[in-house]
């Protein structure tokens, strides 16, 4: 989780906890009830509103929308304890919840109009002409994001209330809150869509051109190899340009792995020289798609630099009990470290460099910045990557039917 993510939840945490003991001292007043070791009356209403506050996040974490808004629009109205609630944007009623729809939503956005524009929350008379009607005042919050205020909430009550005003403020905060943080996870899906073009852009022309050089020139003097190379091409290029899913299980990589080496040793012949060492337990493990494939693509292409010389490459996938380790070695050119840090840290380009950097940012962003790539290399000594990868992580799961 980015920095910028764990301050809103920090942030989001401290709204509701200022909105839960305000909310608490008015339903103490009211009286809650009794039990055994349940706290104080006040500890009580904070609890319990934190409990609604955390049924009413996960809608409102996919962004403000008719659908979601309708199912938080309930919660929150139970979080303010108000006659009723409602949930705009900035040109319609998304949601309301409680009594008085059919005659005070359409006059919403009217009201509503000069809290979009300031930013800054407001407590105004309804002006019902309906005698019988009990919502009397209303406090109108922005809910706001990265590109400004989205939206309102409005909280209706029977008489105007300093302490409504508060709490109605610190509630849209948090759940202002909630919508910055589907913001950031819509970004962050756009980011490794972005990420994963990338790969997909640095798959060479070249290579493909070569592999089906390679593949026409078996043709007539071995047909069946030359039938075998076109199913791995075609395998190969199927995986790394299918449109679904942001994760993929080892074993598949691996394969595509497989079927890359097989398409460049049709070309490099006997120069190429490849070691595998797999154990079958990590290969239900998910991963980030293609994130281990630009890792022997760079391996082979700092192998088989010096023309002439062979290359062996060795690729483990080993069970280390919470993880799998997996480490791609050469026994190529090298790369001065001090050039590497720069690559890793996109200062500077290479022939690998958007390859190693996507691959090692993807890692960070998906498991912490301690699982970033580790890599030992040195001019002319050669390079060693290795990938710890967590067997279990919340989120990180193979999409069905992604492949």
């Amino acid at each position: 989780m980015t920095g910028t993510a764990l301050a809103a939840l920090a942030a989001a945490g401290a709204v509701l906890l200022a909105a839960g003991f305000a909310l608490g001292r008015v339903t103490a007043r009211r009286g809650s009830g009794t039990g055994p070791d349940l706290g104080t009356p006040v500890e009580r209403a904070t609890f319990h509103t934190l409990h609604t506050a955390s049924l009413a996040a996960p809608p409102l974490r996919a962004g403000l929308t008719e659908d979601t808004a309708r199912k938080a629009a309930r919660r929150l109205r139970s979080l303010l304890g108000t006659q009723a609630l409602c949930l705009t944007d900035r040109e319609t009623v998304l949601a309301w919840d409680g009594i008085g729809a059919d005659h005070h939503q359409e006059r919403v956005m009217h009201r509503v109009g000069d809290v979009l524009e300031s930013g800054r929350s407001q407590s105004v008379r309804t002006g019902c002409d309906d005698v019988e009607c009990p919502l009397r005042w209303a406090v109108i919050a922005p809910l706001t994001g990265e590109e400004g205020v989205l939206g309102a909430l409005v909280a209706y009550g029977s008489g105007e209330s300093a302490v409504l005003v508060r709490a109605a403020t610190e509630v849209a905060r948090w759940v202002s809150v909630q919508l910055e943080l589907a913001e950031l996870d819509r970004s962050r899906t756009r980011l490794i869509e972005a990420e994963i073009r990338a790969l997909r852009a640095q798959i060479s022309p070249h290579f493909i051109f070569n592999s089906l050089a390679a593949i026409a020139s078996f043709v007539r003097t071995d047909p069946e190899r030359a039938r075998e190379l076109l199913l791995e091409f075609a395998d190969f290029t199927r995986y790394s340009f299918r449109r679904h899913g942001d994760f993929t299980h080892l074993a598949d990589e691996l394969r595509c792995i497989e079927q890359y080496l097989a398409l460049a040793g049709a070309r490099f012949g006997d120069r190429l020289k490849v070691t595998l060492q797999i154990a079958p337990e990590v290969l239900p493990v998910a991963l980030p798609f293609l994130c281990l494939q630009p890792l022997v693509e760079n391996a082979v292409k700092h192998g088989l630099e010096d023309v002439g010389r062979t290359c062996r490459i060795s690729l483990s996938a080993q069970d280390a009990g919470s993880e799998a380790v997996v480490t791609i070695e050469d026994d190529g050119v090298g790369m001065d470290p001090a050039e590497l840090r720069r690559i890793l840290a996109r200062e500077a380009d290479g022939p690998s460099g958007i390859g190693l950097s996507n691959v090692d940012e993807r890692l960070r962003q998906v498991y912490g910045d301690d699982h970033g790539l580790v890599i030992e290399t040195g001019v002319g000594a050669g390079m060693k990557i290795t990938v710890r990868v967590p067997k279990y992580r919340a989120g990180v799961h193979r999409t069905a039917g992604g492949a």
